[in-house]
């Protein structure tokens, strides 16, 4: 199959040294798993790293890092547990809030299985849950 999709011309890339340089000022050693990243992706994986995991966003780190906690539990992923506990807690995080954000995955994991497996109307859902957020707002007021 022949795409039509037109590659402009790459900047130049960095070598997988310069890569491993910029890793190591970030995080003070480059770890294990990026030498398994081919030399063709392995910028474009840091970069997206350093943007997604380590750089300010919208949601403040230390929130995404327990969002991080709380899909990793749900996806049963121990690298993924243990990475972002220590980064949720690097960046503030206490035992109390990783908790917090776990068992709030676990409720929600668990009611999306109860609700699923029901095979609830889910545009009726849909409508009591937006008559309960205008019942909440209409008290608050």
């Amino acid at each position: 199959m022949v795409s039509n999709v037109v590659v402009k011309e790459k900047e130049v890339a960095k070598t997988r040294e310069e890569v491993y340089k910029d890793i190591r000022e970030n995080l003070g050693l480059v770890p294990s798993f990026f030498e398994h990243v081919t030399d063709s992706t392995l910028e474009l994986e840091w970069n997206l790293m350093k943007q997604v995991q380590m750089a300010e966003g919208a949601v403040p780190n230390k929130y995404r890092e327990l969002i991080g906690i709380a899909v990793s539990g749900i996806e049963k992923c121990k690298y993924c547990a243990f990475f972002h506990t220590e980064m949720a807690k690097l960046n503030g995080a206490t035992d109390a809030e990783i908790e917090d954000a776990l068992h709030f995955a676990k409720s929600s994991a668990g009611w999306s299985t109860y609700i699923n497996g029901l095979q609830i109307d889910y545009e009726q859902f849909k409508k009591e849950v937006l008559q309960i957020c205008d019942y909440v707002r209409s008290k608050s007021k």
